[in-house]
């Protein structure tokens, strides 16, 4: 078995303290804003919203830069900066707007890093990619557990204190970036080619498949009822901030124990077909929030909001190539 190296290391730990910053606030920011700073359901949705579209449009362009470049790491530091820096922001300065503006340059931030990272991780492996992309995503989902473990242990200490877990959140977004520092470009071979770095350029080169994609990923970002929402539902049923967060954290182990099962059924069933079965299980899902305030439903409801995000997220990638 070959040993990973140690590129693939650091940004495994760029990875767990990125998402353990991340997943701290996401589950409280709907919080903060509902209840600390008075905005409505729409402005939270609207958000969110802006937030997931500008992350899916900044993706493919900075992959593209970064290859034109030839300087992925340049573009994973600046990305995990961009979000490091955004993470305190509604905490020092805590209105709507901020949120607005914290989020978008998050959403920025990992619109820019994503592409070049992955294509660092796939430089990196020499014979075992799965094992480097299997790294990764372990790491990510160790930092995507303990996150909201921390926020609800540091809102139950400092009751409820949202500005401070906003500045908390920073410590571990800065150890990113100090593990960002360590990352390095594998040699290239240099090629002369006509440089445009504009995004129509991009937009002209990119295939078919990837603008269809990224127009139905925008349209169910507009139209899709964020995760968010779930949560508030969820804490106005329980009247706890504990329970809406807890009842996050199982969502998000459901969602990791079913991805590879409703993979395997995608190929055995047909994409099509299991992506439109999690959409079935997203409307169940909203229906019940509606129409239900059951305490014992909370849990039956976010683990079927698991099983939908399984069946949809990635297949529908997959399903569009």
């Amino acid at each position: 078995m070959k040993k990973l190296s140690r590129q693939v290391i650091f940004l495994g730990f760029v990875s767990l303290f990125t998402d353990m910053a991340s997943e701290m606030l996401y589950p409280i920011t709907p919080l903060f804003l509902a209840s600390t700073l008075g905005a409505s359901m729409a402005v939270i949705g609207l958000i969110e919203g802006m937030a997931e579209i500008t992350a899916g449009l900044l993706k493919g362009y900075f992959g593209f830069l970064s290859d034109k470049l030839r300087k992925r790491s340049l573009f994973v530091v600046f990305g995990y900066t961009v979000s490091a820096l955004a993470k305190p922001l509604p905490g020092l300065l805590p209105n709507t707007l901020t949120v607005l503006f914290a989020r978008v340059s998050d959403r920025i931030g990992k619109g820019i890093r994503t592409a070049p990272r992955d294509a660092l991780l796939a430089s990196y492996s020499a014979g075992n990619t799965g094992a480097v992309f299997g790294f990764h995503r372990g790491m990510d989902s160790v930092g995507a557990v303990v996150g909201p473990l921390l926020a609800l242990f540091f809102l139950n200490i400092f009751n409820n204190n949202y500005q401070l877990i906003f500045l908390i959140a920073f410590v571990p977004s800065l150890a990113a970036v100090a593990f960002t520092l360590l990352i390095k470009d594998p040699p290239q071979n240099k090629t002369k080619e006509k440089k445009s770095y504009s995004y129509s350029s991009f937009w002209k080169a990119a295939p078919k498949q990837y603008k269809v994609l990224l127009f139905f990923v925008t349209l169910f970002s507009l139209v899709n009822s964020s995760d968010v929402f779930l949560i508030l539902k969820s804490k106005d049923i329980a009247q706890s901030n504990t329970i809406a967060i807890l009842g996050y954290i199982f969502y998000n182990f459901i969602y990791a124990a079913s991805s590879y099962p409703a993979g395997l059924l995608s190929d055995k069933l047909g994409k099509k077909n299991v992506f439109v079965v999690g959409l079935v299980i997203f409307s169940i899902v909203y229906f019940g929030f509606a129409l239900f305030s059951s305490f014992a439903l909370i849990w039956v409801l976010f683990a079927l909001y698991g099983v939908y995000a399984a069946t949809t997220e990635g297949i529908l990638k997959a399903w569009v190539s």
